[in-house]
């Protein structure tokens, strides 16, 4: 047996007397050499459960041993031999990455004849180097993570927590941030305790942790997972574009407790070992993931497939129109290029994925749809007005859902409402009307007296969506609407956006769930700047598809695309 480097025993936390606790009775282990991963919903207790281990809180009850130190008693010294990197990454923004690494090494007493070789290392596990003289706050979301990590590896812990590192950032930088923490733990034997919103990273891990509600539901190897749903995992093929449709019908079937779309087919979890009457489609059973474990135990113990339908009033016109046009569109930041002359067009009731690195332009093109930002050149139509000489009209037939939801905290869901609805141009009973009608379509009725900073993520992201279709928009722009959001939320958010385009309202969307990219009808695929893909998911998916490949996910062709031009860089230079 490895020897255990972190020790947590019947734990339990109150925020407030009266409250139910954060943390009731968790324990588990951490040892040597392994990576130990925690998931749960939002709300779980997870990132409470690392700060407590990182001696950032105290707890009610229990005991937490961190390399045989009592972190409950001597945070200070705990902290000064642990590795640990939060949500918000803990950089200054205002400091250029070599000046953090210089910071964080003061801050763990590194001996200066030691530090070079440490930050060579660390520069080559990241490939940061080229960007030491980058102030961190102009880092790519990807570049800012891994120079997280690498402030949090400055002393080689034995101890490294990680809460959440990969939210937000690209497949390609997820990749290498896993391979960093690998490389750590097979050369350094390091222990690892990571949460983590991507079930596929569960896979990674050799033992996880489930967390809800404070609660342990389960704990094991990714195979005692699998083993929970063994026989009850199935995959339909769908017609070509038919997958969000059949969707919709699979969880309507009794007995479904999940769906979701995959490489095209629809994958469904059911409640037994009997298949899905699933009419016009061939069925046929399949190897169970992580994920769908999750989903079974969510099920559970809160009695919820994650699937609601709620469909809005239908958007005028049909589906033959050009809703938002772009040709040659350029952006221009002094002699910076950050978009380079794309061009695309999205019909009435289509989902139109943008995807790409961090860095890629994608945010910058979603201002400039948006009419948050003037174009340097091309032309942009949005809902038949022209973005350049009449943005005030266009603005008027689109919602907005940005990236970090752009609500009010201190204001309640219904406050927050009615200040969107006026600024949308409703009034009196209209907009009454229509506030009602938002919070019982997205289930925030029971909320509405509630700070929008007291809500958890999956409730934020439903009252951003609300605001944002408050004024019944033709189009709607949604900026990475489900980062940092549990996987329950994602099911709900991606079930209402198929029922919003049904009804005829045209969706654009940035991600970095690349499975979220198998619900969009056309992807274009951004790499500084400049197109490097435009088509249907199967068309992307067919460009990964090679021996090692034979039936690639969308991930596996963005990873392909996105590295080639630098690979291509690397050759010419």
């Amino acid at each position: 047996m490895s020897a255990a480097v972190l020790e947590v025993r019947d734990v339990v936390k109150r925020f407030a007397p009266s409250d139910a606790p954060a943390l009731e009775g968790v324990s588990i282990t951490v040892s040597t050499g392994e990576i130990v991963g925690l998931i749960g919903p939002d709300g779980a207790g997870k990132t409470t459960l690392l700060r407590i281990c990182a001696g950032l809180l105290g707890s009610d009850a229990g005991s937490v041993h961190a390399l045989g130190i009592d972190v409950l008693a001597q945070p200070v010294i705990v902290q000064q031999q642990i590795g640990y990197m939060p949500q918000r990454f803990g950089l200054y923004e205002d400091l250029t990455v070599q000046e953090n690494l210089d910071l964080y090494a003061n801050l763990q007493a590194i001996p200066r004849r030691d530090r070079p070789a440490r930050y060579q290392r660390l520069y080559r596990m990241t490939g940061l180097e080229p960007f030491a003289d980058r102030l961190a706050g102009r880092l790519s979301g990807g570049m800012k993570q891994k120079l997280g990590l690498a402030c949090a590896l400055i002393k080689i812990p034995r101890l490294l927590l990680l809460d959440e590192p990969t939210v937000g950032v690209d497949p390609v930088s997820r990749r290498d941030l896993w391979a960093i923490v690998r490389e750590m733990v097979k050369i350094s034997g390091i222990g690892v305790f990571v949460s983590t919103a991507y079930l596929d990273e569960a896979e990674r891990c050799d033992r996880v942790y489930v967390l809800n509600r404070g609660r342990l539901l389960d704990s094991g190897m990714p195979a005692h997972f699998h083993g929970m749903v063994a026989n009850r995992v199935w995959e339909a093929s769908a017609p070509a574009g038919r997958a969000r449709e059949l969707r919709l019908k699979a969880q309507q079937i009794d007995g479904v407790i999940d769906s979701s779309i995959d490489r095209g087919r629809v994958r469904i979890v059911t409640r037994d070992k009997r298949a899905p009457a699933l009419p016009d489609s061939q069925l046929r059973s399949v190897t169970p993931r992580f994920e769908d474990a999750f989903m079974h135990l969510m099920h559970l113990h809160e009695g919820h497939n994650g699937l609601m339908v709620n469909h809005f009033s239908a958007a005028h016109g049909t589906s033959d129109d050009t809703v938002v046009e772009v040709r040659r569109l350029t952006k221009r930041f002094g002699k910076f290029i950050a978009v380079d002359g794309i061009s695309f067009s999205v019909r009435r009731g289509e989902v139109f994925g943008l995807l790409g690195p961090n860095g890629a332009g994608k945010t910058t093109t979603f201002r400039m749809l948006c009419g948050l930002l003037p174009a340097s050149g091309g032309t942009l139509r949005v809902a038949g007005r022209d973005l350049r000489h009449s943005p005030g009209h266009a603005r008027a037939r689109i919602g907005y859902m940005a990236q970090k939801f752009s609500l009010y905290g201190l204001l309640t869901v219904e406050e927050n409402l009615r200040f969107f609805g006026k600024s949308y141009g409703l009034w009196g009973k209209a907009l009454e009307q229509r506030i009602e009608e938002m919070l019982r379509r997205l289930d925030l009725a029971d909320r509405r007296h509630e700070p929008a900073d007291h809500l958890p993520g999956g409730y934020k992201q439903r009252l951003a969506l609300a605001a944002a279709l408050l004024h019944e928009p033709d189009v709607l722009f949604l900026d990475e609407p489900t980062s940092g959001v549990d996987p329950l939320a994602r099911r709900e958010f991606w079930s209402r956006i198929t029922a919003e385009a049904s009804s005829g309202v045209t969706v654009i969307v940035t991600t970095h769930f690349m499975e979220e990219a198998e619900y969009c009808d056309h992807l274009l695929i951004l790499s500084r700047g400049r197109p490097l893909a435009l088509g249907t998911p199967g068309e992307i998916r067919n460009m990964a598809r090679d021996d090692q490949h034979p039936d690639p996910t969308i991930e596996d062709a963005f990873i392909k695309l996105a590295e080639e031009p630098q690979r291509k860089e690397v050759e010419l230079a």
